[in-house]
């Protein structure tokens, strides 16, 4: 597919914003990341609050808590704590690294009429048979394949989500990640209208 079938164009300066990308892609998995990891200090595990034995006198080595680090049981020094890894990316950042792979990815762009005509119920075998009217081989696994449609479509979904290579999602909600593991994207032209209309003249 050419680059002239979207309705917007990349300046000599927006082409180079590779690190823009970067930055995009970063903010993305960051969002994606729990940042659940939790150890306790000596303070908040549940116990040690009295002397185990006296200061002097027994023979043994000083020890203030049974929940000393150095003790089985005992707190974690210097262990993971829950963390908020988002990072702040400006929109206009945003759009243009969407608008960069878009542009970028156009060569490896399958555009179609119509992809969820005559699903009346969830079929992977249906929707195989329609892509390979257009020549499109989904079985190939190694090979990542992204379908972009206008609307949401539940036996689309249903029939599309047992395809291990294959994503779909609404033009509305197009991401980076998305677009920057697919290898072959599959949309619709009114899924195009809808991409040109939110990115053109930003």
């Amino acid at each position: 597919m050419k680059n002239d079938y979207f309705n917007f164009q990349l300046n000599k300066e927006q082409t180079k914003y590779m690190y823009v990308v970067h930055k995009a892609v970063t903010q993305h998995l960051n969002i994606l990341r729990q940042g659940n990891a939790n150890t306790k200090t000596r303070s908040e595990v549940r116990g040690g609050g009295k002397k185990p034995w006296k200061q002097k006198g027994t023979g043994r080595a000083r020890a203030g808590s049974i929940r000393s680090p150095l003790w089985k049981g005992g707190g974690v020094i210097f262990g993971p704590k829950s963390k908020n890894y988002t990072s702040k990316i400006n929109k206009k950042e945003k759009k243009i690294a969407i608008k960069t792979l878009i542009y970028n990815k156009s060569n490896h762009t399958i555009i179609v009429d119509q992809i969820t005509e005559k699903i009346e119920k969830p079929s992977t075998k249906l929707v195989l048979k329609k892509l390979q009217n257009f020549n499109i081989n989904i079985k190939t696994y190694n090979t990542k394949f992204l379908i972009i449609v206008e609307n949401d479509n539940k036996n689309l979904y249903l029939s599309i989500r047992n395809l291990p290579n294959v994503e779909l999602i609404n033009a509305k909600n197009i991401n980076i990640l998305s677009l920057i593991k697919a290898h072959t994207i599959i949309t619709t032209t009114k899924a195009i209208n809808l991409i040109n209309k939110k990115y053109h003249g930003e």
